[in-house]
């Protein structure tokens, strides 16, 4: 669906929108049997909770994005036969189903998105291989039963945590080889010239950094479009630059997001890792409101194979915010913040600096240099 449905109207996309809330218990099933649909106040209140539930924007209205997660969460663990299809890959609740049972069961399958690729495949592979099932890598009728069979010694904790934490340190703190890419997330001249500064520093100190969006583009691809040319850079990680607005004239601040889904329990703890420190930085050298961090599910967040962070940097409908954001002297501020937090979430605890005080000038001669990715 490429319209956007709002408060007030009615027809067959409405009626699909009722039932696929009714089956997610968000709205009485009765609510959408006598009569066309009608997206009224009951609607809109369980598509915002829908939203709030899926790390989305919570704004009440279904457009494409709402609207597909709607569709993924119809599907249950069995509805279907589940393969990796590359190109057009296999989404929804079935397949986050799968990756954390198989997770609890001791298997790697990558981070927890609900999409079906290479990484859960090799997963159901391995479980295959172990479980005596023809290991084709598919999820179907005999996986299926052996996975009902069977009960993890240990659910939950936080093993893709304990997995990160090892790639960081591997990892090493220096800078040289590593991949950034940085993401522009509209056409605003503000946000296209602080990714450039970020950028230059970037590449300053032996970092190889790519932007998602040329300079003169008008307008920048699609979240998917975007997170998927991140994936082809290999990227170590990635950086997305926005500014925020609102119809208070009031509302102010910085804020930064990683992806996580605290409904369902699934979170990247890299990400959030990341996000804290751009956010701390940011705070501590331009005094902004700190609107701290946030868990999103948004789609370059969720479908990105590599920590990423989606910053904030202000409120373009706030005057201060504007000015400041208007200064380039500011823009060099956020910039060094940006480019230290990248530095220092490679950093030990025991070699690591303070907040607000690393200079950008140190990186090069400390950590600009080394062999890179392991």
């Amino acid at each position: 669906m490429e319209t956007t449905l709002r408060p007030g109207d009615t027809g067959p996309a409405v009626s699909q929108v009722v039932s696929l809330l009714a089956r997610l218990g968000l709205l009485e099933a009765s609510d959408g049997v006598a009569g066309p649909a009608s997206y009224d106040d009951r609607v809109e209140l369980a598509v915002r909770a829908f939203q709030q539930q899926r790390g989305l924007t919570v704004d009440g209205l279904v457009g494409p994005s709402t609207f597909r997660r709607l569709d993924e969460a119809r599907w249950r663990l069995g509805d279907r036969i589940l393969t990796h299809r590359p190109g057009n890959l296999v989404v929804g609740d079935d397949v986050y189903a799968l990756q954390s049972r198989l997770l609890d069961l001791g298997f790697t399958v990558g981070r927890l998105d609900g999409y079906f690729g290479t990484e859960t495949e090799a997963g159901v592979r391995e479980f295959q291989r172990n479980f005596g099932i023809p290991p084709d890598g598919t999820c179907g009728p005999a996986t299926l039963k052996a996975l009902a069979r069977l009960r993890p010694l240990v659910s939950g904790g936080a093993p893709n945590a304990m997995r990160t934490e090892e790639w960081i340190r591997e990892s090493g703190p220096h800078l040289g080889g590593k991949t950034v890419v940085v993401d522009v997330t509209s056409g605003d001249p503000i946000l296209h010239d602080l990714a450039a500064r970020i950028e230059g520093r970037l590449v300053a100190i032996g970092v190889q950094a790519f932007l998602t969006t040329p300079r003169w583009a008008a307008h920048p691809r699609d979240e998917g479009e975007r997170a998927a040319f991140a994936n082809r850079a290999g990227a170590d990680l990635v950086v997305s630059l926005a500014l925020d607005a609102s119809d208070n004239p009031d509302a102010c601040g910085v804020a930064a997001y990683f992806f996580g889904d605290a409904d369902r329990q699934t979170w990247s703890s890299a990400g959030e890792r990341l996000a804290g420190l751009v956010q701390r930085e940011v705070v501590a050298r331009t005094r902004a409101v700190d609107l701290r961090c946030h868990p999103k599910t948004w789609d370059l967040l969720r479908r990105t194979r590599m920590p990423a962070v989606h910053l904030d940097a202000g409120y373009r409908t706030h005057a201060g915010d504007l000015a400041r954001l208007e200064d380039p002297a500011h823009r060099d501020v956020l910039a060094a913040a940006v480019v230290v937090a990248v530095q220092r979430f490679y950093l030990s605890p025991d070699v690591d600096a303070a907040t607000g005080v690393l200079d950008v000038r140190e990186l090069r001669d400390r950590f600009g240099q080394g062999a890179g990715r392991p």
